[in-house]
């Protein structure tokens, strides 16, 4: 994917000591100039010996910015480089500023689009990370997928769900279920996922999930987790869970990485609730068609208010 903006590093972690990203395997050097982040796909001590590449301007340096407390780098050409391009994501205040204990840097050895779509297959918690988020007993479940050009989201709705274990123990959820809305939303060229979950009683769980691709078979997370409202206990535990669900995540995408990027003739085997995942496939594919093919525009606009597909509170994120 190209022409998008990735997620490389919070901004806090870039200083005037330069540090080093990847986005499918190009270098990105990142460091501050007088408090102004620059991304260059050479050191800023580098003898420069090699040609520079395609995907930056004169100097080597790649269009950079900083929005919701990330610094974003544009992949693709640099003259169609645009800030109406960036995702939305209402639950994060712009200029950034959450505590960094809601912030976490999480690698997965595996391709970023396998690790998307097993993101958004909402099911899967409930078997793979049961111990954090509650197993798959409820009354009813519903499952709906929305989409276009540019984005694939699912919303998952549960009524009497046996309750989260981390909520039991650090939110104090003495009921034994809890009505659950989970929403998943992939912002395709960016890799980047917002899940949004809405637990009755309970805390809301608003989650940044980028998936970077570093490699064809690396991936790197600069998650961030808004808890602000959630109580004392669950604010500070609940965004430390994302590196025990990660290695959960990891063990089971990462053997299967080399499997999905070969191409196959078999049939996929699914159920109704791999709609989303089937989707997705799908439109990745049409967008890698159409960039093979030299059409690099936007058709859909991805950075439109998603407060209301997600069920956003927005009560409760006043910025």
């Amino acid at each position: 994917m190209r022409d998008t903006w990735f997620p490389v590093a919070h901004n806090y972690s870039v200083t005037a000591k330069p540090v080093r990203r990847a986005v499918y395997s190009h270098p990105v050097f990142l460091w501050r100039e007088n408090g102004t982040v620059i991304a260059s796909e050479f050191h800023p001590n580098e003898r420069i010996a090699r040609d520079k590449s395609e995907y930056t301007d004169a100097r080597g340096c790649y269009p950079v910015m900083e929005h919701y407390g990330v610094v974003w780098v544009w992949f693709g050409n640099p003259l169609a480089a645009d800030p109406v391009h960036l995702p939305s994501l209402p639950f994060l205040p712009p200029d950034g500023g959450l505590p960094r204990h809601m912030t976490a840097t999480v690698r997965f050895e595996s391709a970023a689009p396998i690790s998307l779509e097993n993101l958004i297959d909402l099911t899967h918690a409930d078997f793979l990370h049961a111990d954090v988020v509650g197993d798959e007993r409820s009354d009813s479940e519903t499952v709906e997928t929305f989409y276009d050009s540019e984005t694939v989201t699912m919303v998952r709705t549960c009524v009497n769900k046996s309750v989260a274990p981390v909520m039991k123990f650090f939110s104090g959820i003495r009921q034994p279920t809890q009505n659950v809305r989970q929403v998943i939303r992939i912002y395709l060229r960016s890799h980047c996922a917002i899940a949004y979950g809405r637990f009755s009683p309970g805390d809301d769980v608003p989650l940044f999930h980028p998936c970077t691709p570093e490699t064809r078979d690396r991936t790197r997370m600069e998650m961030v987790m808004n808890t602000t409202n959630a109580g004392l206990m669950f604010r500070h535990v609940m965004p430390k869970a994302g590196y025990k669900v990660s290695r959960q995540d990891s063990y089971m995408t990462s053997p299967q990485s080399p499997r999905y990027m070969r191409h196959t003739d078999r049939k996929d085997l699914h159920s109704k609730f791999d709609q989303a995942g089937q989707r997705y496939r799908m439109a990745m594919m049409e967008l890698a068609d159409r960039q093979a093919n030299g059409d690099f525009a936007y058709r859909d606009n991805v950075s439109a208010d998603c407060s209301e597909i997600i069920g956003l509170r927005k009560e409760l994120f006043r910025f």
